[in-house]
C-alpha cells in the first residue's frame, strides 16, 4: 500500500463540488485559527531564543497567542475541530464520506 503525504491528498481529495453536504465551521474561527498561525511564525525565533536563555519571564511578555499550543487541528474541509485525523487533515465525518465514494487513493473499507 502506498503512503500519501497530507499535501498530496489535499489537492487529490477536496473536489469543487462533493455530493454530501458537510456543515462549515464559523468563518470566525478559522480566520482566528489563522490570525494565530501568523502570531506562532512570527514570535517562533524569539521563542526559540528566550527558551534557550532560559528567560521565563521574557517568555511571559510575549503574547499569548505566540505559542504553537493554542493552534488548533481543523477539517480542511469542513473546519470542524473535533474528530481530526492528522494524516488526512480531514474530519471523521469529511473522511468518512470521502472514502466512501472512493476519492481519497489506498484507502479502502475493511471487511473480515
Amino acid at each position: 500500500m502506498r503512503r500519501y503525504d497530507a499535501q498530496q491528498i489535499s489537492i487529490a481529495i477536496l473536489p469543487t463540488s462533493t455530493r454530501f453536504h458537510v456543515f462549515m465551521a464559523k468563518k470566525a474561527w478559522a480566520e482566528r485559527n489563522e490570525r494565530k498561525r501568523r502570531t506562532v511564525e512570527k514570535y517562533a525565533a524569539l521563542r526559540a531564543e528566550l527558551k534557550a536563555k532560559g528567560d521565563y519571564e521574557g517568555l511571559a511578555q510575549l503574547p499569548r497567542d505566540a505559542s504553537p499550543t493554542r493552534l488548533v487541528n481543523r477539517c480542511q474541509q469542513s473546519g470542524r475541530r473535533r474528530g481530526f485525523i492528522r494524516r488526512f487533515r480531514l474530519s471523521r465525518i469529511a473522511f468518512r464520506e470521502l472514502a466512501s465514494q472512493g476519492l481519497i487513493p489506498g484507502v479502502t473499507k475493511s471487511s473480515w
